[in-house]
């Protein structure tokens, strides 16, 4: 038998919005909420019994104690762990779980011809100052539109070139051939090693702590700074950003007092998503950046002339560090993490860091359990 469709939900524009709600729906009358911090997010909390559900479109995680409970969604007995999600894929060590996208890194190499090119320390040049001006114009932008786009999506486990594919991204509108070759630098560099990926430890220790930094005037254009920021749960990286800020700062502290404000709002977002999750967050949270400055600004109650200009929400890091709910930690520039989050640093000073926030080659197995992609 042949049905014919009047209409096709593929390919329409409220396809997947119609897709999710009748998953939603489905969810909801078996008694599953959704989570407040994440709209992709539902779980359901019986006694003891515990399951969540993650969904991105039609790829859908499930996790729990309640095993019967999972196979009777899915309908699956031989439901196993976890290996390849998204492009991302989940290698299981006897301490944990290194998340890579080995494959994609390899296509995408691959792809735009580097394996034959050498190999750089950094992804980028830290002598070269890249303009929105410079530069012939590309006869087909599109071609530097792929290809950051694919770098973009690779940040999702390499932490290692987020500053790049950030600074690389201010320059779709117009790209020129020296942002194309600044592009193709940063493939030489993943060509290193396209296995690197991020580390999640099983250890017990569910500390939680920050790093945050800023480079002040960054941008050679503009003038604004760009703000970088790592969330640490014990050793393993869990959240991160690189991002030139919307607005002109009139001095470094206030660059760095911006950017602790940004940390600190993704912390008070990621203490109630632990929450949801079960996971206690043990209070305060310890926020390290490498200015004095900004620290006495942040435990300063009196809005004296060289902060009256800052706007009120950025105060509102004082009211958290009040309340318990962080504190402030001066550190050395040799020891912030978050410092290849906001410039482009030699080879050396670039891989230092990333051993102390667990970035790892799924190389080195060891004698821990091998795995293939789904």
């Amino acid at each position: 038998m042949v049905c014919k469709l009047k209409k096709s939900l593929y390919g329409l524009k409220q396809a997947n919005g119609q897709w999710y709600d009748k998953l939603a729906s489905s969810l909801h009358s078996e008694g599953y909420k959704h989570s407040d911090s994440d709209y992709s997010l539902f779980y359901r909390k019986k006694g003891s019994s515990l399951v969540f559900v993650a969904i991105y479109v039609d790829d859908i995680i499930l996790t729990g104690t309640d095993v019967s409970e999972i196979n009777s969604l899915v309908q699956d007995k031989g439901l196993g762990k976890l290996h390849y999600f998204l492009g991302l894929e989940i290698l299981y060590r006897h301490d944990g779980a290194l998340i890579s996208q080995t494959k994609f890194t390899s296509d995408l190499l691959k792809e735009f011809d580097v394996l034959n090119c050498k190999v750089t320390t950094s992804p980028l040049d830290y002598t070269e100052k890249l303009k929105a001006t410079d530069g012939k114009l590309l006869p087909d932008p599109t071609y530097y539109r792929k290809l950051v786009g694919k770098l973009n999506f690779l940040t999702n486990t390499r932490t290692d070139i987020a500053y790049s594919v950030q600074h690389l991204s201010q320059f779709m509108q117009t790209p020129r051939e020296p942002h194309l070759k600044a592009s193709y630098h940063v493939l030489r560099y993943l060509k290193q090693d396209p296995t690197l990926g991020i580390f999640i430890s099983n250890k017990p220790d569910l500390t939680v702590s920050a790093y945050c930094d800023s480079d002040w005037a960054a941008c050679p254009d503009s003038k604004k700074f760009v703000s970088g920021y790592l969330v640490l749960m014990e050793d393993s990286p869990i959240s991160w950003k690189s991002k030139k800020q919307a607005i002109v700062s009139l001095s470094s502290a206030e660059a760095e007092y911006r950017v602790v404000r940004q940390v600190v709002g993704e912390l008070v977002w990621l203490e109630r998503l632990l929450d949801e999750l079960t996971v206690k967050c043990s209070l305060p949270i310890h926020v390290h950046f490498d200015s004095q400055a900004a620290v006495h600004i942040a435990k300063n109650s009196v809005f004296h002339e060289r902060t009256k200009h800052i706007e009120i929400d950025c105060h509102f890091v004082r009211s958290k560090l009040q309340q318990g709910f962080i504190t402030l930690h001066h550190i050395s520039t040799d020891s912030q993490l978050a410092d290849i989050f906001t410039k482009a640093l030699t080879g050396v000073k670039h891989t230092t860091p990333l051993s102390k926030f667990s970035v790892l080659t799924s190389n080195l197995r060891g004698g821990d359990e091998t795995t293939q992609s789904n």
